[in-house]
């Protein structure tokens, strides 16, 4: 039998400053916190976890049921460990020989156990080469030895044999992180010279479909302002990571620390994946009793950290345990968990290379662990913080505990428009919406699509590669009193994009004139390299404002606001033209891990539902739009006050009030189950196939980016479809769609907003059932990331005046053949989903937008 190794990466930590080492540093943290005020002192949460803390805390776990994150926990990975390892390797189809699961904070490694089974299973047979390598990472490399014999003479260690490698990492998380970011682990796994084994060998089952043939990166232009290349591991060998970070050990951060932590790992997109978990915002009473069990197991393994606390200084008697108690407290306000050192007799200690003689009060407290619960705000904050993205709802729960799994994401598409409000965009912000705009542009659309309409009723999709920088140019050129970027004949070409009528498609809008035959169009590159040269001008005025060398007014302003929501508005509806190829040419999202549909599905279903299906509101008084008046501009008085303003479309204002008598409103939207029910049934003859879904050889399905899927899995999404078919529905069930005021007057009362979880911003990259109705937050939820019908005709209203920069923006659609839609889909921007003002509208016979409705009544 080989012997255990343990990788010693304690040279990889980065000492504090003045310390020359590990242990050196840790007399530093100590020093550091303990020379603080009365009741500001604290120890560093690493002194818990020597040999006999590490020990005394495996007490806790298999003694103390009160301490429930544990055991929850545990039955979690015992219940679904296969279900996470398919998830984990759902990108990737199956175990890629080389890869590493490397866990922080590994401790007994009982729950671990699960997840290291379920990984050997997904290998039949043992390859000469053993496939996957586990990593325990810890602080005592005794502890470290005991658990792994410990693991590999038991049953489940003679199941890894060949298939799961079990090694140990000595050191803390962020040295960890550092060889693992140094290459660490290509240079010890890979020593021998010995290459990947082939995926085939095992690949798992997969209802996947393939990407389009024609759709490899390779064939596209380089983007030279935008960074499209995924991270890679060090040594450039792209075998996954899987990284595991359970017993909710985020928890021990501080908020804000903790998401910083999260974006320091060293994962790439696509194949690595982050296995993470929380503990939700229980109790006080729960909470307080988990971390100070009636048995006393807790205050042994805190009163512990004391000796090791004075070994790390000299002498382990420095803080002698007569003179201490433990003490612990749940802080609802900060949803944390605190412990404490009270000091019972006032008395001092001597640390020889302190400055002075550290002094303890009778009844001080010294803090030495935190623990932060999460509600699911934090949690979305922290997600989005992080740049990580959850499988879809991604949560398997137990009680109160729950993990997470995410795939990482390639470019950050959840556009930052939601921290800065409605006002002018950050040069970030730009940064942010362009790589997004590459992302999609670039990688999802392969070559031979780029001469195609995906849906008739649009241009062919080079088109608004050209259009989006051609309007920014044009706008940046009348601001600046400029002339237009080179090729100047963009402007006739790529102006204006076309809506036209849907009975009648010769009807339209004023719009540009665009070639008829392929070969007169301009080529990708010169339609590249003129989008370069725009994005250019746009830097060079933000540079221009910083200096001063231009005025930052309201009319620069609203430029860069107009510009930059068009270009977000036109992320969606490009998409929601890929969707029709989705499957049959558009390429799925690159490098985001396609979700594991069946385990969504199953989540989905066991989802409670509204007590009721619809809540009664009113009557009230809504204000509807906001009052950003374009003429003020020019106001002298007015026209530098930018800070803190908000920006508007020309439908936005001014703003008004409206009367809504009571009426009754269905906590959700239409889902596809319902409305296949009512397709099949009393709607047969009345309502058309929704565009959003698919027959394929009398199977339906709900198309999605990835390609589509059973409708059964999309079963409880919200439907997308046209207002004719919602408005049949309605009437059938003795109901109508609500009135634009009075679906304002529900979201402002039940909707969560992005950061309660709202499906906005490529949260997913598909809907989700809706959560509004449930029994928490006062019924506050999600509409699962859609816009919604209203039965309010888009029409000019008393105070409209049309926007002077863009005239026929709305104005042109004042034909009485468009509805009002409010809200925003998965693929919206949160600066546009989130402003309660912004109204977008769609023919009500339109197929193809990403729009449902909920159910109004009459009271």
């Amino acid at each position: 039998m080989s012997t255990l190794q343990i990788v010693d990466v304690r040279s990889h930590d980065k000492p504090s400053s003045g310390s020359t080492g590990f242990d050196a540093d840790i007399q530093a943290q100590i020093i550091k916190g303990l020379t603080a005020p009365a009741n500001e002192k604290t120890l560093p949460t690493m002194i818990l976890y020597d040999e006999r803390g590490l020990m005394l805390y495996d007490n806790i776990t298999t003694k103390a049921p009160e301490y429930y994150l544990f055991g929850a926990e545990e039955q979690i990975l015992q219940d679904h460990a296969g279900q996470i390892v398919d998830v984990m390797h759902q990108h990737t189809g199956g175990v890629i020989s080389g890869e590493v699961v490397l866990e922080l904070g590994a401790g007994a490694l009982r729950k671990t156990s699960h997840i290291l089974h379920a990984l050997a299973n997904l290998v039949p047979i043992a390859p000469p080469v053993t496939p996957i390598t586990y990593y325990a990472l810890d602080l005592e490399e005794r502890e470290l030895n005991r658990t792994l014999m410990e693991l590999r003479e038991s049953a489940i260690g003679s199941m890894l044999a060949g298939k799961v490698e079990a090694k140990g990492m000595l050191g803390t998380y962020n040295a960890g992180v550092r060889f693992v970011e140094e290459g660490g682990l290509q240079e010890s796994g890979f020593a021998d010279g010995t290459l990947p084994l082939s995926l085939e060998r095992y690949k798992l089952d997969s209802t996947r479909r393939d990407s389009s043939p024609t759709s490899t990166r390779s064939s596209f232009p380089d983007s030279s302002d935008t960074e499209m290349t995924s991270p890679s591991t060090p040594g450039n060998i792209q075998t996954p990571l899987h990284l595991l970070f359970l017993g909710s050990s985020l928890g021990n951060f501080k908020r804000g620390e903790d998401a910083e932590f999260l974006r320091t790992l060293p994962l790439a997109p696509g194949k690595d994946t982050l296995l993470l978990g929380l503990d939700h915002d229980n109790s006080r009473e729960e909470i307080e009793l988990a971390y100070n069990d009636p048995q006393g197991h807790t205050r042994d393994f805190i009163l512990n950290g004391l000796k090791a606390a004075g070994r790390a200084l000299g002498d382990e008697s420095t803080f002698a345990e007569e003179n201490w108690e433990y003490v612990n407290t749940y802080n609802e306000a900060k949803r944390r968990h605190e412990a404490y050192y009270r000091c019972i007799h006032t008395h001092g200690i001597n640390i020889p290379t302190a400055s002075k003689p550290i002094q303890f009060s009778k009844g001080e407290l010294v803090n030495m662990e935190i623990s932060h619960k999460f509600s699911e705000s934090d949690t979305y904050t922290l997600f989005t913080e992080a740049n990580l993205r959850s499988i879809s709802d991604g949560q398997i729960a137990r009680g109160n505990v729950r993990t997470f799994l995410f795939p990482l994401l390639d470019s950050p598409l959840v556009v930052s428009g939601h921290t800065t409000k409605f006002g002018i965009p950050s040069i970030e912000d730009w940064s942010k919406i362009w790589t997004a705009w590459d992302f999609i542009t670039l990688r999802m659309i392969p070559p031979a699509m780029l001469f195609q309409k995906p849906i008739d009723l649009r241009h062919i999709c080079l088109f608004y590669l050209g259009h989006i920088p051609t309007f920014l140019d044009i706008h940046l050129s009348r601001l600046l009193d400029e002339p237009h970027t080179d090729p100047q004949e963009f402007m006739h070409i790529f102006e204006r994009g076309i809506d036209p009528n849907v009975d009648d498609p010769t009807q339209c809008h004023s719009h540009s004139i665009v070639p008829t035959k392929d070969e007169d169009w301009p080529s990708l590159h010169s339609i590249l390299t003129f989008r370069n040269r725009v994005r250019e001008r746009v830097r060079k005025l933000y540079s221009d404002i910083a200096e001063g060398k231009i005025s930052l007014t309201r009319k620069v302003a609203r430029v860069l606001f107009m510009t930059f929501e068009h270009e977000g508005f036109h992320l969606e509806t490009l998409l929601y033209m890929l969707l029709q190829r989705a499957g049959t040419g558009t390429v799925p999202p690159p490098n985001f891990s396609p979700p594991h549909w069946e385990s969504l599905a199953a989540q989905w279903q066991r989802a409670p539902k509204p007590a009721v299906p619809a809540v009664e509101i009113g009557p009230s008084t809504v204000t509807l739009g906001i009052d950003d008046i374009e003429e003020e501009d020019a106001d002298l008085a007015k026209r530098y006050n930018v800070a803190g303003h908000t920006f508007g479309w020309d439908n936005e204002s001014p703003s008004r009030q409206a009367e809504v008598k009571a009426f009754r409103i269905e906590w959700r939207p239409v889902t596809n189950g319902e409305f296949y029910d009512f397709y099949k049934g009393a709607g047969q003859g009345k309502a058309k196939f929704p565009a959003s879904w698919e027959d394929r050889h009398g199977d339906i399905c709900v198309r999605t980016l990835y390609g589509p899927v059973p409708i059964k899995i999309a079963w409880d999404w919200p439907v997308l479809t046209c207002y004719d078919n919602l408005s049949v529905y309605a009437s059938v069930k003795g109901g109508r769609i609500p009135t634009e005021p009075e679906l304002r007057v529900f979201l402002d009362q039940f909707s969560s907003g992005y950061v309660g979880g709202a499906n906005v911003g490529f949260r997913n990259w598909h809907p989700v059932p809706a959560t509004t109705g449930g029994t928490k937050h006062g019924g506050k939820g999600h509409n699962g990331g859609v816009w919604e019908w209203t039965s309010t005709v888009f029409d000019k209203y008393d105070g409209f005046v049309p926007s002077t920069l863009y005239p026929g923006y709305s104005s042109d659609f004042f034909d009485q053949s468009h509805q009002v839609v409010i809200g925003g889909s998965y693929a919206t921007i949160p600066r546009i989903a989130e402003r309660r003002s912004v109204r977008n509208w769609y023919q009500r016979n339109y197929p193809y937008a990403w729009t449902s409705a909920r159910i109004a009544y009459d009271v």
